[in-house]
């Protein structure tokens, strides 16, 4: 069985829209692209090129759209992201439209039932992939698979910012579910990164005065 992980950057009120780059994704009129700028250093990238390890990846749309216009071209610094299979959640893209051929190893999968077919096969044969599938951004996409229970592990990078508007990580809908930190670490510049793994069901009490 694979493991599906998120892994996000997000401001304490739950945006992710638009992290890197004031022109990565503007829509709505979002106008805080590349928020997490100002909170780089060593423990942050070092973090970073641990995630950038070899997998597979499930994006939604609109951020296979952003990355198939940028990473086929600068490959040097990821090269797993070309290498690796991209698994584009989309009703209506083509399989072979050139978005999609253009990017090599990139495949159109359409419904909930594929990404289960997906995280059922088995992590042997992988090569030198751990055989886990990677979820970056695409904030419809990961409340879909919160929304379904499909999320095994969550890596976030917790930014002491309050944004007030953009896309958001969670919403209402998700499956109510318990989650482990197994990891945590904080930055000199005060960025939370924090890995948590799925571990069961909701438990409820109450706290003695």
């Amino acid at each position: 069985m694979r493991k599906i992980i998120v892994l996000s950057m997000i401001t304490l009120d739950g945006v992710i829209q638009s992290p890197g780059s004031p022109q990565e994704d503007p829509s709505d009129g979002f106008r805080y692209g590349g928020w997490v700028a100002p909170f780089s250093d060593e423990v942050y990238g070092k973090v970073v090129q641990e995630e950038l390890r070899p997998a597979d990846y499930l994006l939604g749309r609109k951020t296979y759209e952003i990355w198939a216009g940028y990473w086929p071209q600068h490959g040097a610094f990821w090269p797993g992201i070309n290498e690796g299979t991209k698994y584009v959640f989309s009703k209506n893209l083509k399989k072979k439209d050139p978005l999609v051929t253009g990017w090599r190893n990139s495949v159109v999968i359409r419904t909930v039932a594929d990404i289960k077919k997906l995280k059922s096969l088995p992590t042997e044969n992988q090569g030198s992939k751990s055989g886990d599938i990677q979820v970056w951004g695409s904030s419809e996409l990961v409340r879909l698979l919160l929304k379904n229970d499909l999320v095994d592990e969550l890596r976030l990078k917790i930014h002491p910012v309050i944004l007030g508007k953009g896309k958001k990580l969670f919403d209402q809908g998700s499956v109510p579910v318990t989650y482990t930190l197994v990891d945590s670490r904080v930055t000199s510049t005060g960025v939370i990164i924090a890995h948590y793994q799925r571990t069961g069901n909701i438990k409820t009490g109450t706290i003695e005065a």
